[in-house]
């Protein structure tokens, strides 16, 4: 199992309507993606993040399935720019002494594949990515 971790901040300048909009679209992901076996979304009860998500996925090529979902994509696209700070890590029971390193190559082939999306993450104020690649950090 692969438990797929999203904490986010939305904008400080976005009302309450637009921080529900990109709330409801994780929850679409978690609803309409068949490889998704669960998943909540919510608020982050600890300090630096406003919200997060989990989603637990079955194995990597659910998590592949996972990250090209039309519902996935258009999270992507909608909401990159809505957030001040975003972060996704990935926790597994997998023994694959591999699995930190199939997951970033899951990971690099959904950007490649999906260049538009890259490319928003190079915009993106701050964003980390399971294997780091692709980070960006505040430039204050």
């Amino acid at each position: 199992m692969i438990f797929h971790i999203n904490r986010l901040t939305p904008k400080s300048d976005l009302g309450e309507e637009q921080v529900e909009a990109c709330l409801d679209l994780l929850r679409q992901v978690g609803e309409t993606c068949p490889a998704v076996k669960s998943y909540v979304v919510g608020p982050h009860p600890a300090e630096g993040f406003a919200y997060g998500a989990v989603f637990v996925i079955e194995d990597l090529d659910g998590y592949y399935e996972y990250l090209n979902h039309p519902a996935h994509v258009r999270l992507e696209l909608e909401g990159i720019g809505l957030l001040a700070r975003f972060e996704a890590f990935d926790i597994t029971d997998s023994a694959d002494p591999e699995i930190k390193a199939k997951i970033e190559q899951v990971q690099g082939r959904h950007f490649a594949e999906h260049p538009e999306i890259a490319a928003l993450v190079a915009q993106a104020a701050s964003f980390t990515r399971p294997g780091g690649e692709g980070t960006t950090t505040p430039s204050s």
